[in-house]
């Protein structure tokens, strides 16, 4: 491959992701950090069941729901994703105690500090889903992208594209 060949490929896709936002078919990117334990769990249940959902979401395991930081979520929206699910453990069920009641308590805390920077915070989705709830996973991130698809692109795709 030569250096003007990959030129080519990289404006190329720069063109992609501009009619990602502009087209009718926009179909919204989703970062989910996931529960090891439960909503992982439930992920997988849902693939090896067949169930379909949309294939825009990308997958983060972390061990616990509690063990994201609300740097990942921000970092995050600023590289381009159009909403973040925090997926853990149905409360009282976490496997480290109370890591699920730690992820509720920032969560609370990031969206307020969004909402205050005047960001949406409904772009940020907390829920609680058990390894046996695959169903509930795949309507989750139907749910949630039909809710980006209305929100449109994050403006943050833009005010950080260089």
């Amino acid at each position: 491959m030569t250096a003007e060949s990959g030129l080519g490929r990289s404006i190329d896709a720069k063109k992609g992701c501009d009619a990602t936002m502009t087209d009718s078919t926009y179909e919204p990117r989703i970062v989910a950090f996931l529960c090891n334990w439960c909503t992982y769990t439930g992920a997988d249940l849902a693939g090896t069941s067949r169930l379909q959902y949309p294939a825009s979401v990308r997958i983060i395991r972390m061990m616990c729901s509690g063990a994201v930081d609300p740097v990942y979520v921000i970092k995050a929206l600023t590289e381009g994703a159009d909403g973040v699910l925090i997926g853990g453990c149905h409360p009282g069920d976490c496997h480290y105690q109370d890591g699920n009641y730690k992820a509720r308590r920032r969560t609370a805390m990031l969206k307020e500090v969004l909402a205050s920077a005047g960001f949406n915070s409904d772009r940020v989705w907390l829920r609680w889903i058990s390894a046996s709830e695959g169903k509930l996973f795949a309507n989750t991130i139907a749910e949630m992208t039909d809710a980006l698809r209305l929100l449109g692109p994050t403006p943050m795709r833009q005010a950080w594209s260089v």
